[in-house]
């Protein structure tokens, strides 16, 4: 039996998230406290330089080597966070696919999928990512399935949506390398005794988000959600739902201190105010993602909200790679 143990390198992206980073690391960490005193696994951190990373909170990370040559079973993973197409420079996605033709399993944490996409090596994949950055994905690599789950796996290709997710996942990459019971074990030490599935969504019902506890308006929300590029007018949404026009607006007024109108125009505005920054989508292409029929008003709306012009937050000159 090979007793070696299985290394992880992380490699890590200016603005990462540290939550999701050590959620991993320590599943590691804590399988070789398994009973036998048998190693388990080893891991590394890397940066685009050798240097430390920040972190999206400002915490300082020290790494141990920059972008080394890596071994055929190592297993990487791409942590990233806030911005992290700025931080995934020419250098690291060269690196990226020189590494992983050499046939290792390879993943990311949050925004980290993002950084793959960049590099090509996603394309057909079925792939998460934290559910602030799927937009940005989704248009603007349209080869790419994108699922609303906590964690995906694809053949070789891993991906989770960061956070606490990034637990679910370490225990099922547990799990595939060393069998259920190791896995069962490191649950047990990290107080998690029910691990999520893979099919998992990312967030619960709105009732529970939100506090809701009227399913007409859950209904309501997400009927809107999931129609941004066409926004349906409230009398409409209002019969989906099975209430009146004017009972729909009493119950966004009573729980939401908004009307229909409002509220939607919010989710539009975010969405918006998401695909400005993290892709390179024409001013006119984040118009018709998210319902508005004219840059000029959208311009207009959009300053109303967030007090700058939709220009201040464009980041497409700084996403190297990002294409649509």
């Amino acid at each position: 039996m090979d007793t070696k143990p299985k290394r992880y390198v992380f490699l890590l992206i200016p603005g990462f998230s540290p939550l999701g980073m050590t959620c991993a690391q320590e599943a590691l960490a804590l399988a070789n406290r398994f009973h036998g005193g048998r190693q388990y696994y080893e891991w590394m951190l890397l940066s685009h330089d050798g240097g430390p990373v920040t972190a999206w909170s400002g915490l300082q990370v020290g790494v141990d080597a920059g972008l080394i040559d890596l071994h055929r079973d190592d297993t990487l993973i791409v942590c990233a966070g806030v911005d992290a197409p700025a931080g995934s420079t020419k250098r690291i996605l060269g690196w990226l696919r020189r590494e992983t033709r050499k046939g290792i399993d390879f993943g990311a944490l949050s925004s980290g999928t993002l950084t793959l996409a960049m590099a090509g090596l996603l394309g057909g994949r079925r792939v998460t990512t934290h559910w602030e950055y799927s937009s940005a994905l989704a248009e603007s690599y349209p080869d790419v399935e994108v699922d609303d789950v906590i964690y995906a796996v694809d053949g070789r290709v891993f991906t989770c949506a960061g956070s606490a997710s990034s637990m679910d996942l370490m225990l099922d990459r547990i799990q595939r390398d060393y069998g259920a019971e190791l896995a069962s074990w490191v649950a047990d030490q990290m107080v998690y005794t029910a691990p999520r599935p893979e099919t998992q969504a990312q967030r619960g019902p709105l009732a529970g988000q939100m506090g809701l506890r009227h399913a007409s308006l859950s209904h309501a929300i997400e009927i809107m959600r999931q129609n941004l590029e066409d926004p349906l007018p409230p009398s409409e949404i209002a019969t989906m739902v099975g209430v009146s026009t004017r009972q729909l607006e009493r119950l966004f007024a009573r729980y939401l201190g908004s009307s229909p109108n409002k509220y939607y125009l919010g989710l539009r505005l975010e969405k918006a105010r998401n695909l400005l920054s993290q892709t390179t989508l024409s001013l006119m292409e984040i118009c018709v993602l998210c319902g508005f029929k004219a840059p000029s008003h959208f311009s207009k709306t959009y300053r109303k909200a967030f007090g700058v012009p939709p220009s201040r937050d464009m980041g497409g000159s700084n996403l190297l790679g990002l294409r649509k």
